[in-house]
């Protein structure tokens, strides 16, 4: 059986891909911050799949050492999907406060580095580490400034990976535009529901898993 653990997966997107994962029979570990919706998320997914559920911030490292535990020494994929946006509404670079822009750096780079460090030693040849990324990471949307360059912090942080671990499969995702919580709360008040939902994207993902595509930047796009 393979092991996937997933981080933010108690919904959005990571709970999409988790959905797809369980379906197929992998066994999971899933995290979230939100111990209520995470508990229901995993007695969804322990109806089809074995499944270990660990809340709390994956920014605490004694946090990142229980999803190591909970992996029971073998992992397969890491899925680093947790992010944070930031501010909402989304400010200015000129008016973000610099502890909120250090928070989402925390989650969105620092923290998904600090778990591959922590599973380097699970992971066999051909192993699979995903860091879902943004399009905020190359492009420049107003607003967009704090997340967009953890986003291509984590980028970099992958390329880098990626060239000293040519044993493993090291990718950055972008699943594009979707229809989930972090987007509504980018733009408050906006309906958003003209954008997919988050399974529309996962095949794209499933394909970075199951196809030996050389480590790299993907879009949900070119893989769909």
């Amino acid at each position: 059986m393979s092991t996937a653990l997933i981080t933010g997966a108690s919904r959005g997107f990571g709970r999409a891909v988790a959905d797809a994962l369980a379906d197929r029979g992998w066994r999971l570990v899933i995290d979230a911050r939100r111990a209520d919706v995470l508990e229901a998320a995993r007695a969804a997914l322990a109806e089809r799949t074995e499944v270990v559920a660990v809340a709390g911030d994956v920014a605490d490292e004694r946090h990142r050492a229980a999803l190591v535990e909970a992996c029971d020494e073998t992992l397969d994929a890491l899925v680093n999907n947790a992010s944070t946006l930031g501010p909402s509404p989304l400010p200015a670079l000129a008016e973000l406060p610099l502890p909120a822009l250090a928070d989402v750096f925390r989650v969105n780079a620092i923290a998904p580095l600090g778990l591959v460090q922590a599973v380097l030693p699970l992971l066999e040849t051909g192993g699979r580490i995903v860091n879902v990324t943004s399009d905020a990471a190359v492009e420049a949307y107003p607003g967009w400034g704090g997340y967009g360059a953890a986003k291509a912090a984590l980028e970099q942080l992958t390329r880098v990976l990626a060239e000293e671990h040519s044993e493993l499969r090291v990718y950055a995702f972008d699943p594009g535009d979707m229809r989930t919580q972090m987007h509504q709360d980018a733009f408050p008040g906006e309906d958003v529901s003209d954008r997919p939902p988050p399974e529309e994207r996962v095949p794209a993902l499933l394909r970075l898993l199951d196809d030996d595509l050389p480590s790299g930047r993907y879009t949900a796009e070119a893989l769909l």
